[in-house]
């Protein structure tokens, strides 16, 4: 069984910086991406980076040149680097990872069958 955990959240000031995990277990197979995804109050859940297994990375324009997402294959955990925050990055932040030979869209939250449980982000002005 799939579990993915996150952890790294918090509230910081504008501009300050924030690295978020996620710890998977249970993989046999990884799907083509792995993401994190964010979900602010009375917003959908949107893209906000993902990684493939060879390592291509994504992000949302919205994020480019602030957030880095990486990966650390031997330990099972996914990172999103996130830096000169803002707040409109003040949202709940997912890990998600798709079942193999899952969709090559990287940004649909449909694409992607196991979740973690979420972590806080709160950017101040």
């Amino acid at each position: 069984q799939v579990q993915l955990v996150e952890s790294g959240g918090g509230s910081v000031q504008a501009g300050g910086s924030l690295r978020l995990s996620c710890a998977a277990s249970g993989y046999t197979y990884r799907g083509p991406y792995m993401a994190w995804f964010r979900q602010g109050p009375g917003k959908e859940r949107e893209g906000v980076a993902a990684i493939s297994t060879g390592s291509d990375t994504y992000y949302a324009d919205s994020v480019k040149g602030r957030f880095t997402i990486s990966q650390d294959n031997a330990k099972n955990t996914l990172y999103l680097q996130m830096n000169s925050l803002q707040p409109e990055d003040t949202a709940m932040y997912y890990c998600a990872a798709q079942r193999p030979g899952g969709s090559r869209i990287w940004n649909s939250p449909p694409a992607f069958l196991y979740w973690g449980q979420g972590t806080q982000v709160t950017v101040s002005s």
